[in-house]
């Protein structure tokens, strides 16, 4: 009798498209796209969609609330080509005209748990004032003809972009068999206390550097006392 093993790994993310800043702006939806590696496959959920129309709140904040719902599964045999979340957002001009007012693009978080998210946003911008006028008038401003090219590098360095607001996400993230096939996360807590052990032990050291070269502790008090060095 022979055990089976698997070749493969799941990962799977449920969050929510929380909201946008977008101050300048009103009246915002989001097309989103999860793009991923050769290597990688979807097994459930849906790997593009739209959101509703969102309004921006009348308090201090003036974000646009969406609480979009995301939930997609992948299986892989290697890390590379980890998915990413692209994102487009449109609004109308004066015209009536469907525009960008921010692209934006993330990886999935890595390690298990919940984390929040908060993705700068940018719009192409034109090579010419002429241009941007035109553009303006004819109502098509710059854009991509696919918004997937962001999840990767080639040719991004001569686009000229400005930046444009933040978008937040939250996504819980499952992932199973990984330490299976050799890989091990940690999840953002078990990040945060390794950082915070590394941080004590340096403290402690140059401490202790601080003591033998001074020739005293310097958290010590020392009141009405002169130190000898």
């Amino acid at each position: 009798m022979t055990s089976s093993t698997n070749t493969f790994f799941l990962l799977m993310a449920n969050g929510s498209i929380e909201s946008a800043e977008l101050p300048e702006y009103n009246e915002i939806f989001i097309k989103y796209f999860f793009v991923h590696g050769q290597d990688w496959d979807k097994i459930a959920g849906l790997e593009e969609g739209s959101t509703q129309i969102g309004h921006k709140s009348i308090d201090q904040r003036q974000t646009i609330a969406f609480n979009f719902p995301l939930d997609i599964t992948f299986k892989s045999t290697c890390p590379f080509g980890w998915p990413q979340l692209v994102v487009s957002c449109y609004g109308q001009d004066v015209f009536g005209n469907d525009v960008i007012r921010g692209y934006g693009v993330t990886h999935l978080p890595m390690s298990p748990g919940r984390h929040k998210l908060r993705i700068p946003l940018f719009v192409p911008e034109s090579t010419s004032k002429m241009q941007k006028f035109f553009a303006w008038i004819q109502g098509r401003r710059p854009e991509y003809i696919d918004p997937r090219v962001l999840a990767h590098g080639e040719g991004r360095e001569v686009t000229r972009v400005r930046s444009q607001g933040f978008l937040n996400l939250n996504f819980n993230i499952v992932t199973k068999d990984m330490r299976k096939l050799g890989y091990v996360t940690t999840t953002g807590e078990s990040s945060s206390a390794n950082i915070s052990n590394q941080m004590t032990e340096i403290n402690n050291t140059t401490l202790a550097n601080l003591t033998q070269t001074l020739g005293f502790n310097p958290e010590q008090s020392y009141v009405g006392q002169t130190p000898r060095f």
